[in-house]
């Protein structure tokens, strides 16, 4: 791959992670670009994790220093997101990923809705702990990290419904957790790919030193500009994922 690539997919990256961090779906960007350049699919769905993880890794430390980060809703959440994530990268190695985002694209217009539904719940979160919830948090984290696993674009958007709407956290606080959860449900599928010789590490490294600044600012703009402006953020970013998914753009 040439210097100039490297150079568009570091730029990319920080858009990407910046997009990440505060709602979700920076994949749907870096995928298509990385595949552009030459880069076939399933590496290009391999070589994405490198700057995944390592732009959750400096959101989930910078939200930390906030003071924005459950570390033991953290630690509770990674035991089913891992697991699923290490099924789902295993299941994309034989998958059609075609079909499977457009399954994805539907589920985004419906999560749409309730994101645009009661607003208060997304903005200002709840003090107590739901106990019914806690019930469903285990299979529904799993089934996230397990989407994770397969294909990472827009998991960002799942991770944060479920949070909000099983956990009761804001959406500020919500994406300190999702930073943490995926910064570390994205090794097990990383290790995967790369034994699998679906990781490129060249113009993974440059997609991540973008990422990570990207998600540095991304944790600022969420942390300075509060819940209001993240839940229009995620609104766009699902609305316009939903199109690219169903539509294949």
């Amino acid at each position: 791959m040439e210097w100039w690539m490297l150079g568009v997919l570091a730029l990319t990256g920080v858009a990407a992670g910046a997009i990440n961090t505060v709602a979700g779906g920076g994949s749907l960007l870096t995928l298509p670009i990385m595949i552009a350049l030459g880069l076939p699919p399933g590496v290009a769905n391999g070589t994405n994790r490198i700057g995944v993880i390592l732009q959750s890794s400096v959101a989930a430390w910078q939200f930390k220093r906030e003071g924005l980060l459950d570390v033991r809703l953290s630690a509770w959440l990674m035991v089913p997101t891992c697991l699923g994530a290490a099924l789902g990268a295993l299941v994309s190695v034989e998958l059609d990923e075609a079909l499977f985002s457009k399954i994805i694209g539907a589920v985004m217009l419906l999560m749409l809705a309730v994101v645009l539904l009661k607003p208060e719940r997304w903005l200002k979160g709840r003090e107590e702990e739901n106990p019914k919830a806690l019930w469903w948090q285990i299979p529904a984290f799993f089934a996230v990290g397990l989407y994770g696993g397969f294909l990472q674009a827009g998991v960002g958007v799942f991770l944060l419904a479920a949070l909000v709407l099983l956990t009761g956290r804001d959406l500020v606080r919500s994406n300190g957790v999702k930073a943490a959860l995926v910064a570390g449900f994205t090794a097990p599928p990383l290790v995967i790919f790369v034994v699998n010789d679906l990781v490129v590490w060249a113009p993974g490294l440059a997609l991540a030193c973008g990422s990570m600044l990207g998600g540095w600012l991304g944790s600022k703009m969420t942390v300075s500009w509060g819940p209001a402006f993240v839940r229009w953020v995620l609104i766009a970013v699902v609305a316009a994922s939903s199109v690219k998914l169903l539509l294949g753009l």
